[in-house]
């Protein structure tokens, strides 16, 4: 069983070629494994967000942390406290079912989820929520019969003033 704990960490980068490769390089160089990246734009389209999940022990993501920063396009780099808003969306295929139907209609509100597509006899749900909220529709749903499914990995933002 994997005990190592989950860190979050945003990267403000300038939005160039080639920075994503070499903060990738950085937690590969440390034995570290990212286990999601989203990159987005920022509201100035000079600079783009990271947002990177990776597990590991604490003292090498502080390597991490001090290689990425003195990285030349890196703007900020830092592991999240817990005062932020984070969400994740997925999108899961089913066979189309009246039970399906029933089952994402009774938990829609609790879950975050909706069908957005009912085609060529399959569901297309779409849900948004925390990870760990996406973790246990997931498990919830697999008796249904899973098809197929995408999640984009973890974003967020820093609740009030302070930046993120």
């Amino acid at each position: 069983m994997d005990t190592l704990p989950l860190h979050t960490i945003s990267v403000l980068v300038a939005n160039k070629p080639g920075v994503l490769v070499r903060i990738a390089l950085v937690f590969a160089r440390r034995g570290y494994n990212i286990n999601s990246l989203v990159v987005s734009p920022t509201i100035n389209p000079k600079f783009s967000r990271m947002t990177i999940t990776a597990k590991g022990d604490l003292e090498t993501l502080e390597q991490i942390i001090k290689n990425v920063n003195k990285l030349i396009d890196v703007i900020h780099c830092e592991e999240h406290p817990a005062n932020t808003v984070e969400k994740e969306l997925a999108l899961l295929k089913t066979k189309a079912s009246p039970a399906v139907k029933a089952f994402v209609a009774k938990n829609a509100r609790k879950f975050h989820v909706r069908i957005d597509d009912a085609s060529e006899g399959c569901y297309i749900i779409e849900q948004t929520g925390t990870t760990l909220e996406l973790d246990e529709f997931e498990a919830l749903i697999k008796k249904y019969g899973v098809l197929e499914m995408i999640r984009t990995g973890k974003i967020l933002i820093t609740r009030g003033q302070e930046k993120t």
